[in-house]
């Protein structure tokens, strides 16, 4: 893309076939709010109606198969159930003057048989160092078992029909997630990976099945609809790269010969070598995501002097989740200069509407776009 001399938040830039609104991207955020079997609800429908002057929404972490689901209530796309309701979202999204991509996620090791009905799967037999939510509450993460060839092929191509399943529901693209400590990124990372076949060892092998995922994503609903995110030096769910720098140093440069359209830099700094050395490996549009406090409270612009930062060092859109979350109307309100509102970190996961759906318009009480949905009334609170 052809980059502006001074580059705002609010300009509409191209990425890939979306022409987006703003700079403003809305990052993915699990919200725990789709039916037992991962299909999206009502209320999913108006959260991100809500949201949609943002410049572009990548829409929470989706699973492409059973095998990947991770928590309680996290939403899937390999039934027609799921696709029905992911194109009564996308049209309302697109009615309101949305663009959307669905960020497809499997979990990997993360996840439990009370959530998929199936044991979990990763690179190697590896226990994640924590519990999973289900729906009796949060329970120790089982042993993995590992993945063989077949089951890498399966789940290549899984990734591959969730894709085409999306577009065919209405959205406008699809992100690969190799981020955040899920299936691709376990195998990117050394403690995780401890294979010793074409999948494993080397940078280049533990590196392969995210490229293999990615250019069959792209073969299957083309290059200009697909981006890929990635999160380097990332160590939660109990990842450890080994040599980060090494590591991208490789995967970067051959995402970029894939074609794909955008690369979604997770917590990205700019004074950071690493972030830097993506940036001039990346040869089309980069949308990264502010190291912002976590889970320390936002600060009090949302992430705006964050975001303007990394414009002003080279990136091209920048994605905010927590200001989102708790703002519908972010973009006007940055434009503006307006004050946010509160978030309430209690309701960031699963629950009802509270917290979810009540958050003000600059123009409207909480609980105004609830009672318009004809859902629960929201407890009342002053218009900003």
């Amino acid at each position: 893309m052809t980059r502006d001399e001074s580059p705002t938040l609010f300009d509409n830039v191209t990425v890939g076939r979306i022409r987006t609104t703003s700079r403003l991207v809305m990052a993915p955020m699990t919200r725990m709010r789709a039916d037992s079997d991962g299909t999206p609800t009502d209320p999913m429908i108006t959260y991100y109606a809500q949201r949609a002057s943002a410049g572009m929404i990548v829409v929470e972490a989706t699973s492409p198969d059973r095998a990947g689901r991770t928590f309680n209530n996290t939403p899937a796309i390999f039934t027609s159930r799921h696709r029905a309701a992911w194109r009564r979202l996308s049209e309302r999204v697109h009615d309101e003057g949305g663009r959307l991509v669905l960020q497809l996620q499997h979990g990997g090791r993360i996840g439990h048989p009370a959530v998929s009905g199936v044991p979990p799967m990763a690179p190697s037999p590896i226990v994640l160092p924590d519990v999973v939510f289900t729906a009796d509450g949060p329970v120790p993460a089982p042993v993995p078992r590992e993945m063989t060839d077949a089951d890498i092929a399966q789940t290549i191509d899984h990734f591959a029909r969730a894709a085409l399943h999306a577009v065919e529901a209405g959205f406008d693209g699809v992100e690969v997630h190799s981020a955040n400590g899920f299936l691709l990124h376990q195998f990117l990372a050394e403690n995780t990976n401890q294979r010793t076949d074409g999948y494993g060892g080397t940078v280049a092998a533990r590196s392969r099945l995210t490229l293999e995922v990615t250019r069959a994503v792209i073969d299957t609903v083309g290059a200009d609809r697909v981006g890929v995110r990635i999160a380097p030096g990332f160590t939660g769910f109990g990842i450890a790269e080994g040599d980060p720098a090494t590591l991208y140093g490789h995967l970067v440069p051959e995402l970029a010969a894939s074609g794909a359209a955008y690369l979604h830099v997770v917590f990205a700094d700019p004074d950071s070598d690493i972030y830097r050395g993506v940036r001039a490996a990346w040869p089309r549009t980069l949308i990264a995501n502010p190291a912002l406090p976590w889970p320390e409270p936002l600060p009090v612009d949302g992430g705006r002097a964050e975001a303007e930062r990394l414009l002003a060092s080279g990136a091209d859109l920048v994605a905010l989740g927590r200001a989102f979350l708790a703002n519908p109307d972010l973009v006007a309100r940055f434009r503006m200069g307006a004050p946010l509102n509160d978030i309430r970190p209690e309701h960031f996961y699963g629950g009802a509407d509270v917290g979810y759906l009540d958050y003000p318009a600059l123009t409207e009480p909480a609980g105004a776009a609830v009672r318009r949905e004809g859902g629960m009334t929201a407890p009342a609170r002053q218009t900003i």
